[in-house]
């Protein structure tokens, strides 16, 4: 028998997404390609582009929440809608952060083995002509790398001031160290 579970549709939907979050096996093919690359990073991001509606709606699904528990919880509503995204921030962020690291690193080395040839290679003409494109397309992705890490931080910083627009008087737990450190970087 088909499921009658109707989708979530509006804000309900980018709070809560239909498909959870997959894991991602992430290989230097991956890195190498740019299109994949920068497709997972778009995902991931997603959080972030919709950060003041996402707050909005958790702060009203806790009100809603509390309402129906007749107060029976003491801990503040909007405190714990602001904690509930503040950690789902932080752990894609993490995520977001090792892939730009990870493939920073694996476009590096790609780019350093491939100079090393071409200082070894002999002095075929055809030969050298290939392998400097292969270095100079390997240049082009670890330039575009390279610029995601500085895009990474434009982002935490515009979530981070957004988040705490609506979560005014909020701060990380104190075991919480990475959320510190980057609250504390803005």
């Amino acid at each position: 028998m088909p499921s009658t579970k109707r989708p979530q549709l509006g804000s309900l939907a980018i709070q809560e997404p239909v498909n959870p979050p997959q894991v991602v096996h992430v290989s230097p093919a991956t890195c190498h390609d740019l299109s994949l690359f920068k497709d997972i990073l778009k995902e991931y991001r997603r959080l972030d582009d919709t950060i003041v509606m996402r707050l909005n709606r958790a702060n009203a699904t806790m009100r809603d929440q509390e309402r129906l528990q007749d107060h029976i919880n003491t801990t503040n509503v909007q405190e714990q809608a602001c904690l509930n995204m503040w950690r789902e921030l932080v752990g894609n962020w993490n995520r977001r952060s090792q892939l730009v690291e990870y493939c920073a690193f694996v476009v590096d080395q790609s780019l350093a083995e491939k100079r090393k040839a071409l200082e070894e290679q002999s002095t075929d003409p055809v030969t050298q002509r290939k392998i400097q494109a292969t270095v100079f397309a390997d240049g082009v992705k670890r330039n575009q790398i390279h610029n995601e890490l500085t895009i990474e931080s434009i982002v935490q910083k515009r979530s981070i001031e957004a988040f705490r627009s609506r979560c005014q008087y909020f701060s990380p737990p104190k075991t919480d160290i990475e959320g510190h450190r980057v609250w504390d970087s803005v």
